[in-house]
């Protein structure tokens, strides 16, 4: 006769921790791929950055997807990387989906709002972008979904962060476009993922 001892506390938290190391592994490959970019464009002729979101151009359209990795320099870099990881460390640990949905989401949003308003022969880049919409999405989502936990949690991110919403107004020099559309799109992820879009409520009559 064989009696089966209960689950232990590590066996049942093991599954739960598999999920969330794919999403903070994600965190972690983007800010590797950002400082790698940052090194090798020090090499003479590089000058990654021109490929950066160019707005009404054709091939400003490719700086949607690579403008997040591409910095001015190690100082706009480091002032990026942190609350990048924080930020995005957070919501990788609601899953590595939410991170996934999140991240393109806000990436698109602010991409194409800089691609179809931003000055002509102008070039824009860094992870602002993606911070703005990731501190805009952890504020929003407690609200939409009616989550008192994540409402917490966001007005503690509120109380750390919320000085970065300086960062939306017009400022020269600074891609503000980029910050207003990025924060934007973490709003619009966040009533996406988690907002009530049943709409299958209302009565229907046979005849």
């Amino acid at each position: 006769m064989t009696n089966s001892a209960p689950a232990t506390t590590t066996d049942a938290e093991r599954p739960r921790l598999a999920e969330l190391a794919p999403g903070l592994v994600a965190v972690v490959v983007m800010l590797a791929i950002m400082w790698t970019e940052e090194v090798v464009d020090l090499v003479p002729g590089t000058h990654f950055d021109r490929w950066g979101v160019r707005p009404r151009t054709v091939r400003g359209l490719f700086g949607i997807v690579f403008a997040p990795f591409l910095h001015t320099g190690f100082p706009h870099l480091i002032a990026n990387t942190v609350p990048f990881a924080i930020l995005g460390g957070a919501i990788a640990l609601g899953g590595t989906r939410a991170f996934a949905e999140v991240t393109i989401l806000v990436a698109a949003f602010s991409g194409l709002g800089i691609w179809i308003f931003g000055a002509g022969h102008s070039t824009h880049f860094g992870a602002s972008g993606l911070v703005f919409g990731y501190l805009a999405y952890l504020v929003a989502r407690g609200l939409i979904a009616k989550n008192v936990w994540w409402i917490i949690g966001g007005l503690v991110t509120l109380a750390f962060y919320g000085g970065l919403f300086w960062g939306l107004l017009p400022s020269p020099r600074v891609s503000w476009l980029g910050h207003v559309f990025g924060a934007a799109g973490g709003v619009l992820a966040a009533w996406i993922i988690h907002g009530d879009h049943d709409f299958d409520d209302e009565p229907t009559t046979n005849t």
